[in-house]
């Protein structure tokens, strides 16, 4: 296995390779590592299960559109794999050029289709008549402009794609909504588990037994009654008949609170399968006070409870 290798959904300059940047950066491991950009989010992943990489990172989340669902299938697929951190990164767009064009010239622009919804209330008020035409990435919008391979005069793009491909940035922030963010994760092999921070995030994906009225309310229960909240719930097909699905779930703590421990124990005896994929320091690093019956010292006062009256 490389040491040093870490694998990230291409191709270069995109938001994800943001991600990587950052999650390296907090880590201090930019100088040695060694990041390989892949075709897909299943290559990546991939990569890290043959041991060519140490780690992978993917999005799993837009505050925008929701889940990832090529992420989340591939990560349940993959099984065999674990989340180690989050990183969070702004989504921000700009409008970039090669250097020296003037701004009237502007008559098309490139991007990704996602990337050209999010900038047309800036497009349509400031160059009207550009025409858009559709990149396979907004990276890829701009490498292609900067190498001559493009047909669009301008890029609508991150700023870390401007920047590496060397090109002159007419205006900054042009998306429609200021705060959109879109969440990754690092993707290892099993392995140790980071300790808790208390602020932290549990993955978990679980199949229900059947369709049958109260099955999903059931493992629910399971945590609310044990005072775990969860930050994403998305139901994905199990592929075994119609009316079967299988939910990705994150839930705020850790699986070595005395909590967390017995909700997932509870939601493995009334579900079909459940899966662990980590517990992981939140990137919000933000602690939530817990209700004092659902604290460590609670649980172990119960168990104590327990055993003195058994053996009394």
């Amino acid at each position: 296995m490389s040491a040093d290798r870490y694998a990230y959904l291409g191709p270069e300059a995109t938001f994800t390779e943001a991600a990587l940047l950052q999650y390296l950066d907090s880590h201090d491991l930019r100088s040695s590592a060694l990041t390989q950009p892949m075709r897909n989010g299943t290559a990546a992943l991939e990569a890290v299960l043959d041991g060519d990489c140490l780690a992978a990172v993917v999005p799993i989340e837009n505050s925008i559109e929701g889940g990832v669902p090529a992420t989340i299938d591939a990560l349940t697929d993959h099984g065999r794999l674990q989340i180690v951190a989050e990183v969070v990164v702004p989504v921000r767009f700009v409008l970039a050029v090669k250097p020296g064009t003037d701004p009237s010239t502007l008559t098309s622009f490139g991007s990704h289709p996602h990337g050209e919804a999010q900038v047309r209330t800036f497009m349509a008020a400031n160059f009207p008549d550009a025409v858009y035409l559709p990149t396979s990435s907004t990276a890829a919008a701009a490498r292609d402009l900067a190498n001559d391979a493009a047909d669009h005069v301008a890029a609508v793009c991150p700023a870390i794609a401007a920047e590496r491909y060397g090109l002159e940035i007419l205006a900054n922030d042009i998306g429609e909504r200021q705060d959109a963010e879109t969440r990754f994760v690092v993707v290892t092999r099993p392995g140790t588990i980071p300790p808790p921070t208390g602020s932290d995030k549990t993955t978990v994906v679980a199949s229900l037994r059947s369709d049958r009225a109260g099955a999903l309310l059931e493992m629910l229960e399971q945590f609310s009654s044990r005072g775990v909240n969860m930050s994403r719930i998305e139901s994905r097909p199990t592929g075994d008949g119609l009316g079967l699905y299988q939910f990705s779930i994150d839930l705020l703590g850790h699986v070595h609170e005395a909590r967390m421990a017995d909700a997932l124990q509870g939601v493995h005896r009334v579900t079909r399968s459940l899966s662990f994929l980590g517990s992981y320091p939140s990137a919000s690093k933000t602690t939530v006070p817990l209700d004092p019956t659902t604290t460590d010292d609670s649980f172990a006062a119960a168990s104590a409870w327990l055993d003195s009256t058994l053996n009394a």
